[in-house]
């Protein structure tokens, strides 16, 4: 979860770090190298009791430095953190070992030798087209966007071509797209090569500017791509309902019905064929408990994703050992695991808590904590958003000033102060916001970011030939954008779920009308 609540003043911070429980050195350093060891790095560091050239050792021990560990450790020291070398950590069940190849020695020592000497000719462009697109690719991906404007020529399409044929070419879209690169953004109205290695996902970037530049044949080309990719169902299903828009042929949509995927495009894709949802598991699991585990620990749950992601580890053993109602994110973490995600899991623990809220409401804070969290308790993410429901730490500051509460920041690791808090939270947005999509978009990225995107006149209008669906793709904000979508899908299933019968289509058809959705529009 990200910034909700833009410059809350450092004092509360501070104070509520005062009165907060400390670590010693020693509980830091035997921690295993994680993300979650990261965060309790910064509490480290930002401990009055720390002293510089501990914060030096332990500061060689983050996984990944992020924005809050910068400012600890320069506050603390008066230096600059450094990256250090760190081992690999799996990533998915994908992930296998990989061995250095001579051939692969060879190309990193010229892509780097590369880096420096392209932009060192007085035609850095000219020089860049006409290395190899292992080359390109690595020299555009890592110069920096300044140098990435010494770039911006007029490819040509066999040059085009050729660069879509190298797998680091989907990192360069973005960095085309966001920034001022013209020449360059014109050149993804070519036709890709046939052995082409973008992503569903970059086909569907690069169609849906074409669509808003007018290029409708090119858009439909491009959808057409990802529509095709069999490994990302998502994004194949969000191309179709596109290709529909289109050409309002139905075959798209009726396309999208063959798979059995839970996302926003196959709910809407069936809502317009009257078509039933997909099937979904909510697992309904005992109440033992499970010795030498601790939900609320993330410690704990940083062991366990080691094993998770274990080669060779059987998932389906480990999953039975965390059966329990207590667990039930963990197993239905593991369970998607290993079904690659195929298997729609939405699970509704913390029951006694949750029925005392109204169902809309119990809706809505399952759906965003299946999002954030996946119903793992002591989740921790790399920017340090905190438990069930990605508290950042000085949200957690600001609604215990307004309970009038003094609360360390590891006691929002228990999902029932988590949903207490998140409840908290979301009384304040939807007194401004009534569309679930829009307070998505709020917890997300902030209230004031949702404000200015709504207010502005060219997002949800009802006046192009798209809408709503153009406005939620062209928002900037990409993380927002996917995580409205995401919410919005998992609110709707679980309304079902708790007897409530629902669809997506009818909440989007109200999106350009104030009175429905939000009260910063007139």
């Amino acid at each position: 979860m990200r910034k909700i609540l833009i410059g809350f003043i450092t004092f509360t911070l501070l104070l509520s770090i005062a009165q907060a429980k400390t670590f010693s050195f020693k509980q830091v350093h035997s921690m295993p190298q994680s993300v979650e060891k990261d965060y309790y790095i910064w509490r480290f560091l930002m401990q009055r009791s720390t002293s510089a050239s501990q914060a030096k050792a332990i500061i060689k021990e983050v996984n990944r430095l992020n924005g809050k560990l910068r400012v600890a450790y320069k506050k603390k020291t008066g230096a600059s953190a450094r990256v250090y070398p760190k081992p690999v950590v799996l990533k998915s069940l994908k992930t296998t070992k990989k061995t250095t190849t001579k051939q692969q020695k060879d190309e990193w020592r010229i892509k780097s030798k590369k880096l420096k000497t392209i932009f060192q000719t007085r035609q850095p462009f000219r020089q860049w087209g006409a290395e190899e697109p292992f080359v390109q690719c690595f020299v555009f991906n890592k110069c920096g966007s300044k140098k990435r404007k010494r770039l911006n020529g007029s490819l040509t399409k066999r040059q085009f071509q050729r660069l879509t044929t190298h797998k680091s070419f989907n990192q360069s879209v973005p960095y085309i797209m966001s920034e001022n690169l013209g020449n360059l953004k014109k050149a993804l109205y070519y036709t890709p090569a046939k052995n082409n290695a973008l992503t569903a996902k970059t086909h569907l970037t690069i169609a849906m500017y074409a669509l808003r530049k007018g290029k409708t044949e090119i858009a439909k080309n491009y959808f057409a791509h990802a529509q095709g990719k069999k490994d990302d169902q998502a994004s194949s299903d969000q191309a179709s309902f596109w290709l529909y828009l289109l050409t309002k042929n139905k075959s798209y949509l009726k396309h999208v019905l063959k798979g059995d995927s839970v996302n926003f495009y196959s709910l809407v894709s069936r809502d317009i064929l009257h078509a039933p949802y997909p099937t979904t598991i909510t697992p309904k699991l005992s109440k033992k408990n499970i010795r030498r585990f601790q939900t609320t620990n993330p410690i704990h749950w940083a062991y366990l994703k080691r094993r998770i992601y274990q080669p060779g580890m059987n998932l389906g053993k480990l999953a039975n050992s965390y059966k329990t109602d207590e667990t039930v994110g963990i197993y239905s973490y593991i369970k998607t695991n290993m079904s690659l995600e195929k298997n729609n899991y939405f699970p509704m623990p913390y029951r006694k808590t949750m029925k005392q809220l109204p169902k809309e409401r119990q809706a809505l804070i399952y759906a965003i904590a299946r999002q954030e969290s996946r119903f793992v308790p002591a989740s921790v993410s790399r920017s340090f958003a905190l438990g069930l429901m990605q508290f950042m730490p000085f949200l957690i500051d600001h609604v215990a000033k307004e309970r009038g509460e003094k609360i360390d920041y590891d006691a929002i690791f228990n999902p029932h102060k988590a949903i207490v808090y998140a409840n908290h939270h979301l009384n304040y947005l939807i007194k401004h916001l009534y569309s679930p999509l829009f307070i998505a978009y709020a917890y997300n990225g902030g209230i004031g970011f949702t404000r200015r995107l709504i207010q502005k006149q060219s997002y949800f209008r009802n006046r192009g030939k798209y809408e709503p669906y153009m406005s939620m793709e062209k928002m900037e904000n990409v993380e927002a954008r996917e995580y409205g979508k995401k919410v919005l899908t998992n609110y709707v299933i679980y309304l079902n779920k708790l007897g409530i019968s629902a669809r997506v289509l009818p909440f989007l058809q109200v999106l350009h009308k104030p009175s429905r959705t939000d009260r910063f529009r007139k």
